[in-house]
């Protein structure tokens, strides 16, 4: 485990420099960016500060262009880096306002960030920045106890907050059903040669600070090249010891499904789901529940209708979550803010 790239989930609240400069506090803040979630640990963000203004860019050269040729998903984690951001600076009483794509010609400047005296200030995502830093992904079961009362309305609400809807799924046979379609869906991906290649390279053991790391659950199958096909879908949470995770014991890992879904399927739509997203994953570790990703059935475009009609949600599903009381997995490594801030 390299301790250094690991060192990026020890910044504290304490470090804020209250008496520095704008750009100092905008630096500061994206300590807390750099903790957002993303496919395979991609990190597929850059960002820019220019005296009181912060620009969030996509990093297309981080891009993912088997699983997701259109990034989608990649705006998605910088949408989850954005509202990393919005919480820093909310918690910090640095005021902002935030416009999305400010310049047509540049499709990479996602969201540009102005903090200025008269600007909005959140209470409400402020609370959640000691979440950030506890955060974590959970691919292992979680117990089968059902969600305390409030919880899934909670969620909802955040979703909401961000423009983006979010439908639950606990029913047991839907759950059976939407596992049975994952295991098909995870044949078709591992199938595809150079579906195999590019995960491989996120996997690689040269990497240090980005990419999913062998202590990660399942990468030790992954790296068995003996192990089955079908049995390498990290994404399902049960592939230690290179045992595939059937369907029902996926259904039976998850007491609670979540799909968060929009009405449009386009570059402002994903950007938002990543700030929904954020923002009930905040909301579920600071009430003690985990959550891991559960995307194979978006990234392949026939079986994503089919996920529209099981979970009942609006018309272009973006992402799929396992929600349950997890435990306590290591982090992920992170690139350091230098080699992401200019």
């Amino acid at each position: 485990m390299n301790q250094t790239a690991l060192s990026a989930w020890q910044v504290e609240e304490s470090g804020f420099p209250s008496n520095g400069t704008i750009e100092d506090k905008l630096r500061f803040a994206v300590n807390y960016a750099i903790l957002a979630p993303s496919s395979h640990n991609t990190q597929p963000w850059r960002f820019l500060i220019q005296h009181d203004t912060l620009q969030v860019c996509a990093d297309r050269s981080r891009a993912l262009p088997v699983t997701d040729p259109f990034d989608r998903e990649l705006l998605i984690s910088c949408g989850a880096a954005l509202f990393n951001l919005r919480a820093a600076l909310a918690r910090f009483g640095c005021a902002y306002d935030i416009t999305a794509f400010p310049y047509p010609s540049e499709p990479d400047v996602l969201a540009q960030l102005r903090v200025h005296p008269q600007g909005h200030l959140d209470s409400a995502i402020a609370a959640l920045l000691p979440a950030i830093t506890r955060r974590v992904t959970d691919r292992h079961p979680y117990p089968m106890k059902s969600i305390a009362p409030g919880m899934q309305a909670a969620w909802r609400a955040g979703a909401a907050d961000e423009g983006v809807a979010l439908s639950f799924v606990d029913a047991e046979q839907t759950r059976i059903e939407i596992a049975e379609l994952i295991t098909e869906v995870d044949r078709v991906q591992f199938q595809d040669a150079g579906f195999r290649r590019e995960l491989a390279s996120w996997i690689h053991p040269a990497r240090a600070s980005d990419g999913m790391p062998a202590y990660a659950q399942g990468v030790h199958a992954l790296l068995d090249f003996a192990t089955p096909i079908v049995s390498l879908a990290i994404r399902t949470f049960d592939v230690g010891g290179g045992v595939a995770a059937s369907h029902r014991r996926l259904a039976q890992g998850s007491p609670l499904l979540a799909c968060f879904s929009t009405t449009m399927d386009d570059a402002p739509a994903w950007l938002a789901t990543g700030q929904a997203l954020q923002r009930v994953l905040l909301i579920a570790t600071d009430a003690g529940y985990a959550a891991s990703y559960l995307n194979q059935l978006i990234e392949v475009p026939q079986y994503r209708s089919r996920l529209q009609q099981l979970t009942a949600c609006e018309t272009y599903p973006q992402i799929l979550l396992r929600i349950g009381r997890g435990g306590t997995p290591p982090h992920t490594p992170r690139r350091p803010v230098d080699e992401v801030l200019r």
